[in-house]
């Protein structure tokens, strides 16, 4: 390119503009062009969408990692770095110094970076096209235009939308499509799991990422996968997204030098990002922790919502016009002075620094023209790895040692770095170092004078950044995107035909939209195991909201309530859920009564599972009815004698003997010892001991008993309308067992079974061998253990011993003597009541 006469034009406005658009149509009318980037993204953006129009082999790429050179392109998209400029402060080699047509540098105003200003404002005053010559920038630049580029016709573009202040909004209430700006790696990286919590993940844009990576984590935010982005102020430099709010975490940033708030164009660059072409966008800040954090003034907010921003009086400038007559002489030519006020000395850039460095070697000040010229473009290896000047130089004085003196860069060290830095293990911070080494290598590869096979090892680059960039995206997705959650927190708001469609699959699984939340196993349902502790609240908030239909229809296709409610207790079978448990709480009852308020086992109240919450109050008053009337006939079938004994304690035709026990042996839930009913025994008349026979109650020599009540499947129907809902369901024996070993759970034992040692006797057993024993010494015999009866139920010998003690016999070598029963009672043995050891259990 070379200065011309054709027109220059100055495309100033706000963000949301289509200044960019603009000049890539003007660009298309030409036979040729050129346009200059802030970015390797966006000039990569904007490369495909003129492949798209004028076809791969007439586009070009130059970026510092990235070259596609067609032989045949006429339309180059660049980095402003990379342009080709005629002469002068380039680290180019000079191959695609040529005219264009068309020229256009986007975002102009750059020139006030103080790192990279000195570029834009070389390429703003020289780069220039045949035919004409595009300059597009904040509308800050005009007065600078103005007195640089007095020949330039200044054009004003307002924004298609408007941008209002939001205010501050906490993290949690974030609105969909909202991007989070933070100003280091640490907050980017804490914001975007904060987010993943609350709303699902979030998207994440970092200049330390790769454009690869960059690329795919902002595809990822545009497809609507996540929605919400968390980046550092590179999304304000020109990227285009659907984003309708900004949210500034922080209003301070450090610029290399010192922490300082930022100017209010840096504000309005980033928070003009939301809205799009003619949809309004809004900017705020974000409230952290309780706190409201920075905050913008009225003088700020008005100026960002009017577009005033104070003009700029300076950009920065380095000299173009190089000496490379020897190495001093080329640094001394790099600090020259502008005549122009306007014009101010950058300060020190990374290349200028790593030339002073290598400098200070006697013998690389001494080198002359060609070699000095030489030097210079090595010093433009950009720090990718950002390690500062000192460090950096280490790696450019070794590239200059081999290509210095015309050479090439070894094949065998170069291959080394490469396959060193080729590991997609380690974390997110890992993969971002490894990534900034390769790029440089890239950089390195793209330099057809310092490789002697440079496609081969641009192509060996290319590769490995490809890999390590889908392996960073996939760690940065593993770690701040849950996909789950954002489905489920994008369906909380959804209505009607926005919801997503729940399914059930036939082995339980709940699936909202693709994503499994849990299982449904009757009514009951459980979540995810594979969640995480912090979501599970969300999951289950999920289910209630979205399952009240599929639990009405099963209510409604229930096969008969006896198999979702168990009398013991007990888990149903496989695919159906508990429905309800019996309480002791009677429906009027505030409070529930003590362990031992035996009545209320004959009228227990309901409580249904949380489960059933969702289904509609109709439903629910149904099934409850439902519940009410088949537990009714659970205690008529199983506790039947029971309620018969019952009424004869309230029998005012009843003897006050017989009420006393029956009252007592009810209380007790039909088991009581006899040592604990020696007064009422005493009490009983002939024909108070035939009306208890009558209400088959059984007086037997050890335990006062109703025989039916005892077997372990209705004193499990005991159990669970009794008290045993204060502690948890203690293990039932198994229907029909005669013996128990010391295995057993004793609060489940102790309802129909007495302890002899280390085993469990059913009661009515106990009472068969106690009963025995006393007729045969009745008889005058001498073998009061029924053997027979004893080794078919399996009782060990020191079983048997301990029965006849309590029964009144002690052995006597091999045969057994009446000692008769003890006077003083045995040493605190619990009751063998099970609600009064349960109640003993809880305390």
């Amino acid at each position: 390119m070379a200065r011309h006469d054709a027109p220059v034009r100055a495309i100033l406005g706000p963000t949301n503009t289509g200044k960019t658009h603009l000049a890539i149509e003007r660009m298309c009318g030409h036979s040729s062009g050129v346009i200059g980037f802030p970015l390797r993204l966006l000039a990569r953006e904007v490369y495909d969408r003129v492949v798209a129009i004028k076809g791969q082999a007439q586009v070009a790429l130059l970026t510092g990692e990235e070259r596609i050179v067609p032989p045949g392109a006429r339309y180059f998209l660049c980095t402003a770095e990379s342009m080709p400029v005629p002469t002068g402060d380039t680290h180019h080699d000079g191959e695609l110094r040529r005219d264009f047509a068309f020229a256009a540098i986007d975002e102009a105003q750059l020139g006030i970076d103080p790192e990279r200003g000195h570029v834009f404002t070389d390429r703003m005053l020289r780069a220039r096209g045949r035919e004409e010559t595009l300059i597009l920038g904040s509308d800050t630049l005009r007065p600078l235009i103005r007195e640089l580029l007095p020949e330039a016709e200044v054009v004003s573009r307002p924004r298609f939308s408007t941008l209002r202040y939001a205010g501050n909004v906490k993290l949690s209430r974030l609105p969909p499509r909202s991007a989070v700006v933070a100003f280091s790696a640490e907050q980017v990286y804490a914001l975007a799991e904060m987010l993943r919590r609350f709303r699902g993940g979030a998207a994440v844009v970092m200049g330390a990422l790769s454009p690869a990576t960059r690329n795919a984590q902002v595809a990822m935010f545009q497809r609507g996968e996540v929605d919400y982005l968390v980046a550092t102020d590179a999304i304000g430099m020109g990227l285009n997204m659907d984003v309708t709010h900004v949210a500034f975490a922080g209003l301070e940033k450090f610029d290399g030098r010192r922490d300082r708030r930022l100017t209010i164009s840096e504000m309005a660059q980033i928070g003009g990002r939301a809205g799009r072409h003619q949809r309004d966008g809004s900017f705020g800040t974000l409230g952290l922790g309780g706190e409201e954090g920075a905050s913008f003034s009225d003088e700020e907010i008005q100026a960002i919502e009017e577009h005033r921003f104070r003009p700029l009086d300076h950009l920065y400038w380095r000299n173009s016009d190089l000496d490379f007559t020897d190495v001093k002489a080329l640094i001394a030519s790099l600090e020259a002075r502008s005549d122009d006020p306007l014009l101010r000395p950058a300060p020190e850039a990374i290349d200028l620094a790593v030339l002073k460095t290598i400098a200070e070697d006697p013998a690389v000040a001494a080198k002359k023209s060609a070699i000095a010229r030489r030097l210079w473009a090595v010093c433009g290896l950009p720090d990718f790895r950002k390690v500062g000047p000192m460090h950096h130089a280490r790696m450019v004085r070794r590239v200059f040692t081999y290509v210095g003196e015309g050479g090439h860069i070894p094949h065998e060290w170069f291959a080394a770095e490469v396959a060193r830095l080729d590991n997609v293990s380690g974390d997110i911070e890992a993969l971002a170092d490894r990534l900034a080494g390769v790029r440089s290598w890239a950089y390195i590869a793209h330099r057809a004078d310092w490789l002697a096979d440079p496609g081969k090892w641009a192509e060996c680059t290319r590769e490995v950044e490809e890999r390590l960039s889908d392996a960073l995206h996939e760690r940065l997705t593993q770690r701040f995107v849950d996909r789950r959650t954002a489905v489920l927190a994008r369906d909380i708001g959804a209505r009607g035909a926005d919801a997503l469609p729940v399914t059930v699959a036939a082995d339980g699984e709940v699936s909202v939209g693709p994503e499994p939340i849990g299982h449904l196993t009757g009514f009951d349902f459980r979540v995810d195991q594979s969640a995480r502790l912090a979501d599970k609240r969300l999951l289950l908030a999920a289910a209630e909201r979205r399952l009240g239909d599929e639990l009405d229809r099963r209510k409604v296709a229930g096969r008969g309530l006896g198999r979702d409610v168990r009398p013991d207790g007990r888990r149903p079978g496989p695919g159906r859920g508990r429905l309800a448990r019996p309480l002791r709480q009677s429906p009027g009852q505030e409070r529930a009564r003590s362990p031992r308020s035996g009545p209320l086992i004959l009228e227990p109240a309901l409580r249904t599972t949380r489960a059933l919450d969702q289904l509609s109050a109709n439903r629910r008053a149904e099934l409850r009815a439902r519940l009410e009337a088949w537990l009714d006939a659970q205690v008529d079938q199983h506790l039947k004698p029971l309620k018969t004994l019952a009424a004869a304690a309230t029998d005012p035709a009843s003897s006050p003997g017989v009420r006393a026990l029956a009252a007592m042996l009810t209380d007790a839930g039909g088991l009581l010892p006899r040592r604990a009913l020696v007064a009422a025994r005493r009490a009983l008349e002939q024909r108070d001991r035939q009306m208890l026979h009558r209400l088959k109650v059984r007086l037997g020599p050890l335990d006062v008993f109703v025989p039916h009540c005892s077997s372990p499947r209705r004193s499990g129907a005991r159990c669970s309308s009794g008290g045993a809902q204060r502690a948890a369901m203690p293990v039932m024996p198994p229907a029909g067992a005669a013996l128990l070993d010391a295995a057993a759970d004793p609060r489940g034992a102790m309802l129909a079974y007495r302890r002899l040692g280390g085993q469990w006797l059913r009661v009515d057993l106990s009472d068969r061998l106690a009963s025995h024993a006393h007729k045969v010494r009745s008889a005058g015999g001498t073998e009061p253990v029924d053997k027979d009866l004893a080794t078919s139920v399996g009782l060990s010998d020191q079983g048997i011993a301990r029965l006849m003690d309590e029964v009144g016999f002690a052995r006597a070598g091999e045969s057994w003597r009446w000692r008769g029963r003890r006077r003083k009672p045995e040493q605190p043995r619990a009751p063998s009541h099970a609600f009064a050891e349960l109640a003993k259990l809880k305390r």
